[in-house]
């Protein structure tokens, strides 16, 4: 008797879909926070453990908006398949940990009530947005492909032959 059926994953897959996965929010964690030291080390926002201003928060939110498109991208990108799909579950994760953190600060002196909200109403949007980025490239790539040139993805930083 055979156990197993065609809706489990096979090993591989789940291995590179979790690979994925932790690289995507690997690259988002890595871009937030080298950001955060690099405008704390010029002298641009204070400390973590100090109040940070509205337009500094502002600034903030913009940047990891775009590191969140960024890492959804980077998800579908490595993800075996489902890119979308691969992406929102990442997005359903940090507005899991991002929801829990605006809770655990809520009563605290650090920081407006407005940011760590945005930050959890940002994270599924910007999910879809790096996963559909990914899935237009490869529906450009399809085209290319049917009309018989070279996808532009492939093409990039490759050299231009003018003989």
């Amino acid at each position: 008797m055979n156990t197993e059926t065609k809706s489990q994953i096979p090993p591989r897959r789940l291995g590179r879909s979790i690979l994925a996965l932790l690289a995507g929010i690997v690259v988002g964690i890595v871009l937030s926070v080298g950001t955060d030291v690099g405008l704390h080390a010029i002298g641009v926002v204070p400390v973590q453990s100090e109040r940070w201003p509205n337009q500094l928060l502002l600034l903030a939110t913009a940047y990891r908006s775009i590191y969140g498109v960024i890492s959804a991208y980077v998800i579908a990108r490595l993800a075996p398949n489902r890119q979308m799909g691969h992406a929102l579950v990442a997005g359903a994760l940090g507005l899991v940990v991002s929801t829990l953190g605006a809770a655990a600060t809520w009563s605290s002196t650090i920081g407006q009530h407005w940011y760590p909200a945005t930050l959890a109403l940002t994270t599924l949007p910007t999910a879809w947005i790096g996963a559909k980025l990914r899935m237009m490239q490869l529906q450009i790539d399809e085209s290319c492909v049917k009309a018989g040139t070279k996808p532009r993805s492939q093409s990039l930083g490759a050299q231009q032959d003018h003989s």
